[in-house]
């Protein structure tokens, strides 16, 4: 009878598992880490939001591109062109620019519009594996410019742009995805279910079919470090110090944790611990507006403990029920 052939020493003969999956060196070929996880689950940093022409939230394409280099590595990820369209070229003769008082200025030219369609396919790699691929498209255009070859080399490489960050929201709130949630940058994705243990029902809401709660309500939850419906601390009979408000960082920090307060993914809050660590501003003290002096580390510490704790009784409630 013919030998069958063995496994490679130190692989596994189940193969893994939803327990053993993207858990340090027990991550499978072509898996994302939980490093990985971790930073496609947290909020967009508001510091890499800015505002188009028209007022709308958007993201530079510089910046999807260092991110998509950030998290998957050098060669990590593919952009293939599918389709370039030239839709309209046209021009104005003897054109003049206006200034701000509506009067013409400058020297007659020649300008020049060019539209331009592009879709592109965007391919992510894990380990030289495909993790997915997904395409964008869009238009772009170059207004009136003084050159015929400047106007086309605006327009296609501006409905490149548009394209791929299309295509990149796929990837979810570190690619600009929660921007399209009215401009919020709370996250919109909270939890990715194959990587690890679903959270119970009780536990997890969808912030896309639950009403939200309003965006400075929810601040005033994070600077008093309690959610809502807890009862404040006792406070001291002693006369309140003059309140001190939070630094610049500590207080970005702060509309991180607010807008995160209901996930339950530890790992988030762990996150931003380590953002407020390397920034100077975990332990900075800062006068919340009950007039109590707290941290951002105890405050991420009672969130954090407060979600063990609901897990630990879930956990309880099910091995009851078992």
């Amino acid at each position: 009878m013919a030998n069958s052939p063995e496994a490679p020493a130190g692989s596994m003969a189940e193969g893994p598992t939803s327990h053993t999956q993207n858990q340090g060196i027990g991550r499978r070929i072509g898996a994302l880490s939980d490093l990985q996880i971790a930073q496609l689950l947290r909020p967009v940093d508001p510091d890499r939001v800015g505002s188009d022409g028209k007022g709308f939230a958007h993201m530079e394409a510089w910046d999807i591109r260092r991110y998509l280099i950030r998290i998957f590595g050098f060669g990590g990820h593919d952009t293939d062109l599918l389709e370039s369209s030239l839709i309209a070229e046209t021009s104005i003769p003897n054109h003049q620019k206006i200034g701000k008082n509506g009067q013409p200025y400058g020297n007659p030219y020649e300008a020049w519009t060019v539209i331009y369609r592009v879709a592109v396919r965007l391919s992510v790699k894990v380990d030289g594996v495909e993790l997915g691929h997904w395409h964008g498209i869009a238009t772009g255009d170059a207004t009136n410019q003084p050159s015929r070859a400047d106007a086309h080399d605006l327009a296609l490489k501006t409905a490149d742009s548009q394209a791929l960050k299309r295509a990149a929201t796929n990837l979810g709130d570190q690619f600009g995805l929660s921007l399209y949630n009215k401009g919020r940058l709370a996250p919109v994705v909270q939890a990715a279910l194959p990587y690890w243990k679903a959270p119970k029902e009780a536990e997890f809401k969808d912030e896309k079919v639950e009403a939200e709660p309003d965006v400075a309500a929810a601040r005033q939850e994070a600077a008093e470090a309690a959610p809502a419906g807890q009862e404040p601390e006792a406070q001291t009979q002693a006369a309140p110090a003059a309140p001190k408000p939070p630094s610049e960082y500590l207080a970005k920090l702060l509309r991180q944790v607010s807008d995160c307060w209901k996930s339950n993914n530890v790992l988030i809050f762990n996150q931003i611990r380590e953002d407020g660590d390397r920034h100077g501003a975990l332990d900075e003290e800062f006068t919340d507006k009950r007039g109590a002096v707290t941290t951002l580390r105890k405050i991420l510490d009672d969130r954090i403990a407060e979600i063990q704790q609901q897990a630990a009784q879930g956990d309880a409630t099910e091995g009851q029920a078992a």
